[in-house]
């Protein structure tokens, strides 16, 4: 739906979001696309989808700096036009992996598509941004909210006000369907808050005169909480182990540059995949870091099942079967001088 303001609001329904969700995970794959899911050799393309925000800065190094080709394996993105169709085409088959929000992979594995979390992506980042005026949860009560459906950027203004004894009944809720998107309809002011990621979360704060931070979620969940992973199609898991063992070990290369160096790990991804400016990818660079190990995350990741089917995304929250750790503590096992390395971890 088309706004005042010339902006596109998406009005799904949940129980639509739901169906889709069924509908690409019970999709059959094409005969002319069943090459995308063939057994993993030498030379191996692992084709992927990926958000937007920092989580993802791991899997964006990985393939810039072509950290994989060592191994025998070549990323390849496949772009999305919106944040939907990133959950689409993982769960229908036209990818082999992809970098995704934890919540919105719970929609897949509820509707049964072949689909394990094995390796993190980045933690922390999920950011409430309100417009001047709206000090606490109290004061969103009749206000405009935006964020993504059955997004990580859903869950944490859910929870945020069931902490306050509010709820969605008492916001507006508007979907939007793009990072940038997002951003620009609250620095437009036709937002009155919304739930961001890094770096548009700080983007916004910079650019919207008293723009603040209303929760940065750790007040919610505490410190260190998981927002995106690295799920993976069981088939691939099945048929070649090691490609997807060589992106589990390029994400943990990815995550030491990045804490090496992180001015040099913003100058290859800023622009590129990050639509913000230098400045405020700066700021935010320390919000939301790469964490690959996330075992330590698996129960958090499982709590959060609850609201998502009090929000009507899932019929039942996940369990432990959800998770394949095994490929991530083997690469850990390998690689002991690089995991010993890392300053943020599991173990």
């Amino acid at each position: 739906m088309c706004g005042r303001d010339g902006l596109f609001y998406r009005n799904f329904s949940r129980r639509g979001f739901l169906a889709r969700s069924a509908a690409a995970a019970a999709l059959a794959l094409p005969a002319h696309l069943a090459g995308l899911l063939a057994p993993a050799a030498a030379g191996t393309v692992i084709k992927a989808t990926h958000g937007s925000g920092f989580c993802n800065m791991g899997i964006f190094l990985a393939k810039e700096r072509e950290v994989t080709k060592a191994d025998g394996v070549e990323l390849d993105f496949v772009v999305t036009p919106s944040n939907t169709e990133i959950t689409t085409m993982f769960g229908a088959g036209l990818v082999d992996m992809s970098m995704i929000p934890y919540s919105n992979f719970m929609t897949l594995y509820d509707a049964g598509a072949p689909v394990r979390i094995v390796a993190g992506g980045g933690v922390e980042g999920c950011i409430i941004v309100a417009r001047d005026g709206i000090a606490s949860a109290a004061d969103l009560k009749g206000k405009t909210f935006g964020t993504f459906q059955a997004d990580t950027l859903e869950v944490l203004p859910y929870d945020y006000l069931k902490k306050a004894g509010l709820g969605f009944r008492d916001v507006e809720i508007k979907y939007l369907d793009t990072s940038p998107e997002l951003a620009q309809a609250f620095l437009a002011g036709a937002l009155d808050a919304i739930c961001h990621i890094e770096p548009y979360a700080s983007q916004c704060v910079r650019g919207r005169k008293g723009a603040h931070v209303l929760s940065d979620g750790t007040d919610v969940y505490g410190k260190g909480y998981s927002d995106c992973v690295l799920a993976v199609r069981t088939p691939l898991l099945k048929s070649n182990p090691a490609a997807v063992k060589a992106v589990i070990k390029a994400l943990f290369v990815a995550q030491a540059q990045a804490e090496a160096d992180k001015g040099a790990a913003l100058k290859d991804t800023v622009g590129k995949y990050y639509k913000t400016s230098m400045e405020a990818a700066v700021d935010a660079s320390s919000k939301q870091p790469i964490v690959v190990d996330q075992r330590n995350q698996t129960r958090f990741i499982l709590a959060r099942g609850t609201s998502m089917q009090e929000l009507g995304y899932v019929r039942k929250a996940p369990d432990e079967g959800a998770f394949d750790w095994s490929l991530l503590e083997a690469v850990i096992a390998e690689n002991k001088p690089l995991y010993d390395g890392l300053k943020l971890k599991s173990a």
